[in-house]
């Protein structure tokens, strides 16, 4: 059986390397971006199950990410952040984000949400 591919789209080294970690003990292939830029071109060329995308990125928004891959790419886009006010959550559900998770996150409702 083929494996799921999880891309992640996040500056932050520790946390890429905790997703890392979690995602391949549970039988995820990973793919890492470090920039929103970076992220889109990994997207379009391995189009994976999901993307883990983080808000905050050096040089275009997740939501500006959001926003470009909301076009062409129709699978589940979870966006990661340590933002939590309801306007930043609603903004990114209403703008294509399948779900949303804030900083710090649970490991078991991390993979729960992916799977769903």
């Amino acid at each position: 059986m083929n494996k799921s591919t999880v891309l992640i789209i996040d500056d932050e080294a520790s946390i890429q390397k905790l997703l890392q970690i979690i995602l391949e003990s549970h039988d995820f292939k990973v793919i890492q971006a470090t920039s929103g830029l970076e992220g889109l071109k990994l997207a379009a060329s391995y189009l994976p199950d999901v993307i883990l995308l983080d808000v905050g990125l050096p040089d275009i928004s997740g939501h500006e990410v959001l926003a470009q891959l909301k076009d062409w790419f129709s699978k589940s886009v979870i966006m990661l952040s340590v933002q939590n006010s309801e306007n930043d959550i609603v903004a990114a559900l209403d703008n294509g984000a399948t779900d949303y998770l804030t900083k710090p996150f649970r490991t078991g409702e991390l993979i729960a949400r992916i799977r769903a």
